[in-house]
Order: C-alpha cells, then sequence, then structure tokens
C-alpha cells in the first residue's frame, strides 16, 4: 500500500535524481507519486516516480500541503525554501515541519 502523502518530503533512492530531496506533490495510486524539487522538476511538470525508489522522511511540509489541499497554487520557490533545510546542519527551518 501507498503509505505517501501530499506535502511529504522524500528522498529519491534510483534514478539520475538519486540522493535528491523532493516533496511529494501528488499520490497518484499504489505504486506511483508526483515530486518536484523547484529546481530541475517544477511543480508545473511533476515527476512520476514508483514510490518502491523513494525512501520516506518523517516530515511534512505543512505549508505545502495545506496549499495543494486548497487547490491554491504552490510555487517553486517555496518548494525550494522547504527543501533548504533538509541540506544545512542542525536542521534550520523545522518551524514548517510536521512529524509524521
Amino acid at each position: 500500500m501507498n503509505e505517501y502523502r501530499v506535502g511529504q518530503v522524500v528522498r529519491s533512492k534510483a534514478g539520475r535524481d538519486k540522493g535528491q530531496y523532493m516533496v511529494v506533490i501528488e499520490v497518484v495510486d499504489e505504486q506511483f507519486t508526483m515530486v518536484s524539487n523547484g529546481k530541475l522538476r517544477k511543480v508545473s511538470n511533476p515527476k512520476k516516480k514508483k514510490v518502491k525508489h523513494l525512501a520516506k522522511t518523517n516530515h511534512i511540509a505543512t505549508d505545502i500541503r495545506d496549499k495543494i489541499l486548497n487547490g491554491k497554487n504552490v510555487t517553486n520557490a517555496e518548494i525550494r525554501k522547504i527543501l533548504e533545510s533538509y541540506h544545512m546542519p542542525d536542521g534550520i527551518g523545522d518551524e514548517n515541519r510536521e512529524e509524521v
């Protein structure tokens, strides 16, 4: 069963984007999600990724999740800002995360 959620931060385990952090934009079905990192994979053209090629983190970007679920537009800059904290020491920027 696909246990990924909209707004969840994930890490790619396979493919040319291996090791990159992304945000789940949409859960397609049991095997696929749509993910974006705001750089190479924009919100307007997310990547369809198999869930077996993703590693979950225990964090959901609450701002992103709420905007997507309410039908509002999410910008690439917002995605990049959320993902910056995953590359920073000591988890700077944790105020926009929720533990799963």
